[in-house]
């Protein structure tokens, strides 16, 4: 949840931006403008997730209070849904768009290419969306903590935080990157990664269950009385109040509108690579991957601004397993079921590897790690550190920008 969607008053700044990026979309639409129009768009969409994933976030705490969930298992569950929905819905987007766009024929004749490529495009968007949360996530709390807590601007994280979400993201990605190198991607290997987000959620029972089994040695208890009042809807002009009937509506009804945005966010990140002759891959993992992403910033820094200092890292860290374990196995399956359970293809049209591929698992891998160094590194993030974060984050965008170009052939 964002800071401003924290207080009672309505978000007039929030307001504001959206309707200078609808003007400026609409101008530049009429004005032959195509790519700048698309960029804004884009911008639309990304405020829109924003505040529809927000109330589908204060429902889900809702439900986690009224039944008892402890707070470890409530964010990797229904914390993560509420940040990590438009990576799931543009995933499963992408990979029924392209495959309604190859030729039945060629799809009986086993020529899966341009289909692949959506795949492709769902990989894009989880791996971009990982990076982006692991890298910019943190970058942007230290500088937002920098700024409001000049008393206090390092933000301390917590051993447990890169002993058990850090360390767990590296192996759910060392089981993705074993995957990826694979020419083909199979069903089972969705199920892999749903085993290993159960066995995650059975680690993070057990880690709570612990520490309420220490509270109560200590004579404390948990307090599950301060239930969320209301859900705040669009820029917090409305307001629902919430209880066990209102919790459930709130969530279909921002669930599809999370869906209906992931749907022209996928044609708004094809068409941009139409007008740049750029394979769709370079744009979802830079384009696609940040607007999905909004959500998980505005949460991690709304943690930060209440001086949970470690949930700001963990969130981003949690959404990341969230990503792979189950934003890569859904739209797998989805794919698999449309083909007819045959393997996806990781070759494109002309039996090489997707474009940009290769580069992303290396990158995937080398900045997980470096990431993890400069966290574990007193276990601080300052406004320095910050900055070398959004030093790494540039180097990859360099990474897309070159490949798109052709100059970096990976």
């Amino acid at each position: 949840m964002s800071e401003s969607a924290s207080n009672d008053g309505p978000d007039i700044k929030g307001l504001l931006i959206l309707i200078l990026a609808i003007a400026l979309g609409v101008a530049a639409h009429f004005t032959g403008y195509a790519l700048v129009a698309m960029l804004c768009a884009a911008s639309v969409i990304s405020i829109a997730l924003w505040q529809v994933c927000d109330p589908f976030a204060e429902a889900a705490q809702w439900i986690g209070k009224r039944y008892h969930i402890p707070g470890s298992v409530r964010g990797a569950t229904l914390d993560a849904v509420a940040s990590s929905m438009p990576e799931l819905f543009a995933g499963i987007f992408f990979v029924i768009v392209a495959l309604q766009a190859v030729d039945p024929a060629a799809i009986e004749a086993g020529h899966h290419g341009a289909g692949a490529e959506g795949y492709g495009s769902a990989i894009a968007t989880t791996a971009g969306s990982a990076i982006y949360n692991m890298i910019l996530i943190p970058a942007c709390v230290a500088l937002v903590v920098a700024a409001k807590r000049p008393k206090n601007p390092i933000i301390r994280v917590e051993k447990e935080v890169l002993h058990r979400d850090g360390v767990w993201f590296m192996v759910c990605e060392l089981v993705l990157l074993a995957f990826l190198w694979q020419p083909y991607m199979h069903w089972w290997m969705g199920v892999v990664f749903l085993v290993l987000y159960l066995i995650y959620l059975v680690w993070l029972w057990r880690d709570a269950g612990r520490f309420r089994a220490r509270k109560k040695e200590a004579g404390e208890s948990e307090d599950w009385s301060d239930l969320p009042e209301h859900a705040k809807i669009f820029f917090s002009l409305g307001k629902v109040p919430l209880n066990q009937l209102s919790v459930w509506l709130v969530i279909a009804v921002t669930t599809v509108l999370a869906a209906t945005a992931c749907y022209f966010l996928v044609e708004i990140t094809v068409e941009t690579a139409t007008i740049l002759n750029i394979p769709t891959f370079f744009v979802a993992v830079i384009l696609a991957a940040a607007v999905s992403s909004v959500p998980d910033t505005f949460l991690s820094i709304g943690a930060a601004s209440r001086g949970d200092d470690s949930g700001a890292v963990s969130n981003a860290f949690g959404s990341n397993i969230f990503d792979i374990c189950i934003c890569m196995s859904i739209p797998l399956f989805v794919y698999s079921w449309i083909d007819g359970w045959k393997p996806v293809s990781m070759l494109g049209e002309d039996g090489e590897p997707i474009p940009g591929i290769l580069g992303l698992r290396i990158l995937l891998w080398a900045l997980t790690f470096i990431t993890l160094a400069i966290l574990w590194h007193k276990r601080a993030l300052s406004r320095p550190k910050a900055i070398i974060l959004i030093g790494l984050y540039l180097v990859f965008v360099a990474y897309a920008v070159l490949g798109s170009l052709g100059i970096v052939n990976v």
